[in-house]
């Protein structure tokens, strides 16, 4: 078999992630974002929802690259950030105690087995019941940036919704220009908030978004429906506990805590990404 790039697949929440070591330079000479959205293809390739490349540091133990399945650029993952915290502490990259960097900025991390527990960026636009038009019809709704930027819809009934003709609706409207949004809708019920996310890069539904998973539970708090430590219970079933303090203190720092699995370790073949 051809010499290729090793690998390491981790699932946190539902969210599938590939993590290549790239501190010495393996991926040298390779268009990134291309291989990335070559790779996450999941009919032609290995298939996952992002690609995490760790890179050398001068700021902090490492520094990662993060793509969306598309190739596209992210300025933050929660899930992902959780497993590229688990990948560094079994690889010994990084102690159970890290710090590594983001385009969203230096992110602390702390792991004890599969459970990791990452800090996430100070979050801000807060905005609260806004209105905007979709195909002629008013949406409420209320943002927050959480590392990347999220609209949050609260509905009644989190499976009667139309994810892909709204979330896709939304993520492209001009209101997001250019970046566009992540877009969540949120049903709370005896003080647990269920989550869906249409997830940008992705362009569809994934099972699970940490950063929504923030931006959903701090939204709940906000509009007095609960109070932190907030329980997130995934479209993959799993429980997230997102730590963080009342608004009246700017919510302080704010964690996103959970289970990773390490699914596979393995080898990208040439074929994988030329294609």
């Amino acid at each position: 078999m051809k010499k290729g790039i090793s690998f390491s697949k981790l699932n946190g929440s539902g969210n599938d992630f590939l993590l290549v070591d790239n501190r010495n330079g393996v991926m040298k000479r390779i268009d990134l974002p291309e291989f990335a959205g070559k790779v996450c293809d999941r009919s032609r390739s290995i298939g996952a929802d992002g690609m995490i490349f760790l890179e050398r540091s001068r700021r902090a133990d490492f520094r990662w690259n993060f793509f969306n399945a598309d190739g596209s650029v992210a300025e933050m993952c929660g899930n992902g950030g959780r497993c590229a915290a688990r990948y560094a502490a079994e690889r010994g990259i990084a102690g159970r105690s890290m710090v590594f960097e983001t385009l969203a900025g230096l992110i602390h991390a702390d792991v004890s087995g599969r459970r990791v527990k990452l800090q996430m960026t100070v979050p801000g636009g807060l905005a609260i019941d806004r209105t905007l038009t979709l195909r002629g019809r008013k949406i409420r709704y209320s943002f927050l940036d959480t590392g990347v930027p999220h609209v949050v819809l609260f509905v009644p009934g989190i499976e009667k919704i139309d994810l892909l003709g709204v979330g896709r609706g939304i993520r492209m409207h001009r209101r997001f220009a250019p970046r566009g949004t992540n877009v969540n809708f949120a049903q709370v019920r005896n003080g647990v908030v269920s989550v869906r996310t249409y997830e940008r890069g992705v362009e569809g539904e994934t099972l699970a978004c940490g950063t929504g998973a923030v931006a959903c539970a701090i939204l709940s708090a906000v509009h007095g429906l609960v109070r932190p430590p907030v329980t997130v219970r995934t479209r993959g079933g799993e429980e997230l506990l997102i730590h963080f303090e009342g608004e009246e203190r700017g919510f302080g720092e704010v964690y996103l805590e959970g289970d990773t699995s390490w699914s596979c370790d393995g080898v990208i073949t040439e074929e994988a990404y030329r294609y």
